[in-house]
């Protein structure tokens, strides 16, 4: 199987990003953002076999709008350098049918994240050239049950040990934040990608596939091998244009270390099993050389069964 993609990033305003622009990237549609008053379009991006929105139970019927939901999303956020949605692109297994694709997707979305409170917007790009991926935007913001969007954190006073709070210098009350949820924890991104691998594994396996998946690193799946580096699709446009780029370069160089530590490394098997067979060799070589010392002291020990039964053995001096 072709190695995974499997990327998640956070839409950043710091970064001058916008979640109404990610939602008409990934669904190809016309959409207005209300926080820059501009129109976000991408007429190139034609390769949309499916778009879906996905809601949790309490959440507003009217955010299966894609302009309503982002927008609404993004009105909440008022910090220059708010995080907007999280964006996931997955690459789908090749071996899985086009006709599952949309299922598969559902599945994993509703799995780990609308059954967690958030709302998925997904979209599958096919140009059938063998690139068949997935682009998931998440809002970030839980939700009360009636569909209002909650704060990402709140303020929780510190207490001292009689449960009293604790007055500071200022005359403020020393306190901190919490967050409402933990979706921005660390150990998600790992809960995340090994779920993807299992969805589609599953998928897979229904299919009577032999491939796996397998998000982990070729370090922790103990494979002496350099990854290559994704190389996104303009480089992939150049590449197949026949105009050589410095990661195509970069990945061909990987590739050319790969196949060498590979060869070194058969060869490394080889020498190992010449070694061996020659340990083999001499060690039957060692036991012939035993087995032919061994007819003297057949010779003895028959003597000796001879005396025993009142034979006197030939060259033992008589009563010996």
């Amino acid at each position: 199987m072709p190695c995974p993609h499997c990327k998640i990033t956070i839409i950043k305003r710091s970064n001058n990003e916008s979640a109404v622009s990610a939602a008409a990237y990934q669904s190809g549609e016309k959409l207005f953002s209300e926080y820059d008053q501009e129109q976000k379009y991408y007429p190139y991006k034609n390769e949309v076999t499916h778009k879906e929105i996905m809601l949790p139970p309490h959440a507003p019927p009217e955010y299966a709008d894609r302009n309503a939901l982002w927008n609404s999303a993004e009105a909440q956020e008022k910090q220059w350098n708010s995080q907007l949605a999280r964006r996931f692109v997955l690459a789908i297994p090749r071996e899985i049918p086009p006709k599952q694709y949309a299922d598969l997707l559902r599945d994993y979305c509703r799995e780990f994240f609308v059954s967690k409170g958030m709302i998925a917007d997904f979209a599958i790009h096919d140009k059938g050239d063998g690139n068949p991926h997935a682009h998931i935007l998440l809002t970030m913001r839980a939700m009360d049950e009636k569909g209002k969007w909650l704060p990402k954190s709140r303020k929780v006073y510190d207490l001292d040990e009689n449960g009293e709070r604790i007055r500071l210098p200022s005359g403020r009350w020393k306190s901190h934040k919490e967050n409402t949820v933990d979706w921005n924890d660390r150990k998600y991104a790992e809960i995340w990608r090994q779920g993807w691998a299992d969805t589609a594994n599953r998928y897979l396996g229904a299919n009577d596939r032999p491939e796996r998946l397998d998000l982990r690193s070729y370090a922790r799946q103990g494979i002496d091998k350099i990854p290559t580096v994704h190389m996104g699709p303009a480089a992939c446009q150049m590449e197949k244009k026949g105009i050589q780029t410095n990661i195509g370069n970069l990945n061909r160089d990987i590739r050319a270390a790969n196949s060498l530590m590979q060869s070194i490394r058969q060869m490394v098997r080889h020498l190992k099993g010449w070694i061996a067979d020659l340990k083999e060799k001499k060690a039957v070589l060692l036991e012939a050389l035993e087995q032919a010392k061994e007819p003297n002291s057949r010779n003895c020990f028959f003597s000796i069964w001879n005396f025993g039964a009142g034979n006197v053995p030939t060259g033992l001096p008589e009563g010996s």
